[in-house]
């Protein structure tokens, strides 16, 4: 590649060139590299103090389930019957029945669980929901099961008597 001649005041292509391109360009002062970093000092804040995790029975299974066959049977075929000869309207009350028996017969870490839940709490978003099942062919059914299933949750405790 040609530089460029300082003194005729052209380009190697013939193109003329202001003068002030024509003069060299200084050098500019070395930068030290890496260049120098400012260390700062973070204060941390302080954590909040940990609570200790209760302390837990060794003397009992961690989960235990004592429901028998027949029992279930006898709660499920209700239900069941409940369900049908009400064409789903009584569903509520089914779940209800199921869901005490399965709490009843659950201990964790020897405490016994309860559900809190009752028919008619649920019942009016039932029917809500069922209509909308209707409606839509079914489609609203896949936003009814995760529904049901938040709400039976929150309906879960200790029984306080054991």
């Amino acid at each position: 590649m040609d530089s460029l001649d300082p003194a005729s005041n052209e380009s190697p292509n013939g193109i003329p060139v202001p003068a002030q391109w024509a003069q060299p360009v200084p050098a500019a002062a070395p930068v030290p590299w890496p260049a120098p970093v400012q260390q700062t000092v973070v204060l941390m804040q302080q954590q909040p103090a940990i609570r200790p995790r209760p302390a837990v029975r060794t003397d009992v299974p961690p989960f235990f389930f004592n429901g028998g066959a027949g029992t279930y049977l006898g709660t499920a075929l209700l239900a069941a019957l409940i369900t049908v000869f009400t064409l789903g309207i009584c569903f509520p009350f089914a779940l209800v029945l199921h869901e005490r028996w399965k709490a009843k017969h659950t201990y964790i870490e020897g405490r016994r669980l309860m559900f809190t839940g009752t028919g008619m709490g649920l019942f009016g978003n039932w029917i809500k929901w069922w209509l909308l099942i209707i409606i839509t062919f079914g489609i609203f059914s896949f936003w009814v099961g995760p529904k049901i299933q938040k709400w039976k949750t929150e309906k879960q405790a200790f029984d306080p008597r054991g």
